[in-house]
């Protein structure tokens, strides 16, 4: 979260983005891991929570009614979608460009900050993404693909992208849609590293409590480093 304050999408593309929406992004997740923390709830609750904390700001950013006021509230969430982490627009917006998504920042956090295996350093003088042929714009998945199609970039694109692809359902502001902005359908299918499909953001919060051991496993490294400085 210590990037959040530095975020700043493209006011033309999120006019509705301020600064009174980058706090709440930041104090929901907080709640969420003091709620965890004080409640003794289980740690899997950082994933797959059925509840999250939001004010009118926040909560009308991500659709849910009847919330009035500048205070946050515990909310239960109707559907399995914006559940845990995963969902939380924080962690949607640093790991996105100012102006779009980014499969390959949000397939990275979620290796080295839920399943404990960062991918190697890029190599030098990496190409950028291809974003149009012919005056077609690609989607976000065929212009991955093609950058992946490079075999320098192919072994540890494998591995980062499929999970980022899962989260393509949210925007770079972390407001869920099932469409691009050019009205493609989003695929967001995919499969970890250990061969487990999943579909969309749901499914894929589905695969990794279901080997819970990697990330309570990661999440105590973690508490390791920092506890011990």
């Amino acid at each position: 979260l210590r990037n959040a304050a530095a975020v700043q999408p493209d006011e033309d593309a999120f006019p509705d983005f301020g600064e009174g929406l980058r706090q709440a992004f930041r104090r929901e997740t907080e709640l969420l891991f003091t709620s965890v923390l004080r409640e003794d709830r289980s740690t899997l609750d950082l994933l797959a929570a059925d509840y999250t904390f939001v004010n009118e700001r926040l909560a009308q950013h991500y659709g849910i009614p009847n919330v009035g006021g500048s205070h946050f509230r515990r909310v239960a969430l109707d559907d399995d979608v914006r559940g845990g982490l995963l969902g939380h627009g924080s962690i949607l917006t640093v790991t996105s460009y100012a102006n779009r998504t980014s499969p390959v920042l949000r397939g990275k956090w979620i290796l080295e900050n839920i399943l404990g295996t960062p991918p190697p350093p890029p190599p030098p003088d990496v190409p950028d993404l291809e974003t149009a042929e012919g005056g077609a714009p690609l989607s976000m998945r065929e212009a991955t693909e093609r950058h992946r199609a490079n075999p320098a970039c192919a072994s540890c694109h494998r591995l980062m992208d499929p999970p980022g692809f899962a989260l393509e359902q949210f925007d770079a502001v972390g407001r869920f849609r099932t469409h691009t902005a050019a009205n493609t359908l989003i695929d967001a299918t995919g499969e970890l590293p250990d061969g487990t499909q999943f579909n969309g953001a749901a499914g894929l919060r589905d695969a990794l409590i279901a080997n819970p051991a990697r990330f309570v496993g990661t999440l105590t490294e973690k508490l390791m480093i920092y506890g011990l400085g």
